[in-house]
């Protein structure tokens, strides 16, 4: 072999070593930033940025589960940069992510940050980043969860009381075709029918007034309403059933208060929460209604000594169709729309509803309504025979019976009650107007 295939031979084999050599560090350069990039904690460019702008709670999580960033609305559950992540369920969510290599979702319920014994009802979703880290997103689906409920007790009420009083019509037309040779068999079954037929007309009604009510935000007509105009034709309206059931209705506290609104709708409204007091009150007892001035709101209080919500209840009490007592509900005739047209009707006068309620004490429904100036003579004169005028041309219905107001006297509640009440006694009248101081929640309690 000669020198110039020695030399040739020393090039080929300078230029395998060589780069066999490069290959090698290639090799442990990748190695390190591969191993840099899963032990780094580092969070990848744009990620936080990303999680500034997410309307979700999310967090970023190494492998010891400590949180190395969160976004905004990750407060409510407690996630906090530096800490670590407590819930089990979550951390197996996390876990379950990294060892798949693809997204994971579950739904769970969640306690609301580090002390709070509520719970909601979350989508959890876990993504593995990469190395050491994961992505935790949790989104709140109670609110969706609530809906789905509402919408899955108004199908299932909505079809129960629909079917129930139609099918009992068309049971008793058969009946009263049977029964045609007995005149007091017609007459009983007719009466029936007339009950079922109200009863179908009441929910119907009911129905159409909640849709009206939730159609829009704003109402059709507004002026200035007298509180005790308000009040006094909310009595009016269920005198018959408070005397047919045994029930004294008293009202009391502050006169002359105005709010601006649809007198019908709070009418209506206040005298849907005085005809569940008297339902759901023994007989021989009372009920009252309080008015109470505050610095620019006015309360309205309906209260009663019956059997009381359960506070387990008290969360769904204002939802459509939802009864706490679903038998005295249907023997008392009531549909379950009664407290959410209150809330709506309320809700679209700038107020609020809230409730009082102890088992075996009774309960307390309270309206706040904002407070305006008590118009001058001549306007409320106009505005007067304007609202007769259209109750003239809408004849009856809805309509309430005129109510005599008497004179607010200026010694205390109490005492002023105790004067009325054997006067109205001997009058024998089912509405019972005498100032009398009305049970106040702070009473209760």
């Amino acid at each position: 072999m000669n020198s110039l295939e020695l030399s040739l031979l020393s090039l080929c084999l300078g230029l395998i070593l060589g780069g066999g050599i490069a290959l090698l560090i290639v090799v442990a350069y990748r190695t390190r930033d591969k191993h840099l990039q899963e032990s780094s904690t580092e969070l990848p460019d744009g990620l936080t940025l990303v999680m500034e702008g997410m309307t979700d709670a999310a967090a970023v999580i190494d492998t010891s589960n400590l949180i190395l960033a969160t976004s905004k609305a990750a407060g409510w559950l407690g996630f906090r940069v530096g800490a670590t992540l407590q819930d089990p369920e979550l951390r197996a969510l996390v876990k379950e992510a990294r060892a798949s290599g693809v997204p994971e979702t579950h739904s769970m319920r969640l306690r609301i940050g580090d002390v709070s014994t509520e719970t909601r009802l979350v989508s959890a979703r876990a993504i593995s980043l990469g190395g050491r880290l994961a992505l935790l997103t949790v989104r709140d689906i109670s609110e969706a969860e609530r809906v789905e409920r509402m919408r899955h007790d108004f199908v299932s009420n909505t079809s129960h009381e629909l079917k129930t009083p139609v099918g009992a019509v068309t049971l008793l037309a058969e009946a009263i075709e049977s029964a045609a040779d007995d005149p007091a068999q017609v007459r009983h079954f007719a009466s029936r029918i007339q009950a079922e037929a109200l009863r179908l007309g009441n929910l119907t009604s009911r129905i159409m007034n909640l849709s009206r009510l939730q159609s829009t935000d704003s109402l059709a007509e507004t002026r200035a309403v007298s509180i005790d105009e308000v009040v006094a034709a909310a009595i009016d309206m269920q005198s018959v059933a408070a005397e047919s059931q045994g029930v004294e209705v008293v009202r009391g506290g502050d006169r002359g208060l105005y709010v601006r609104g649809d007198v019908q709708v709070l009418s209506d409204a206040i005298a849907n929460l005085i005809a569940n007091a008297i339902a759901y009150s023994p007989a021989g007892s009372r009920v009252g209604v309080g008015v109470k001035q505050m610095a620019d709101a006015v309360e309205i209080s309906v209260a009663d000594r019956g059997i009381g919500i359960d506070e387990s209840e008290q969360n769904r009490i204002f939802e459509r169709f939802y009864r706490a007592d679903q038998a005295r509900s249907r023997r008392t005739g009531g549909t379950g729309l009664g407290l959410s047209i209150v809330k709506h009707a309320v809700q679209r006068h700038g107020g609020d509803v809230r409730l009082w309620s102890r088992p075996g004490r009774g309960s307390t429904f309270t309206v706040t309504l904002p407070l305006i100036p008590a118009p001058d003579a001549d306007e409320r004169s106009h505005k007067k025979s304007g609202t007769k005028g259209k109750k003239a041309k809408s004849g009856g219905g809805s309509a309430s019976r005129p109510v005599k107001k008497k004179a607010a006297k200026s010694a205390p509640a109490a005492a002023a009650a105790s004067r009325a009440e054997p006067a109205a006694r001997a009058k024998k009248t089912p509405q019972k107007t005498a100032t009398t101081a009305t049970p106040q929640r702070e009473e209760q309690e």
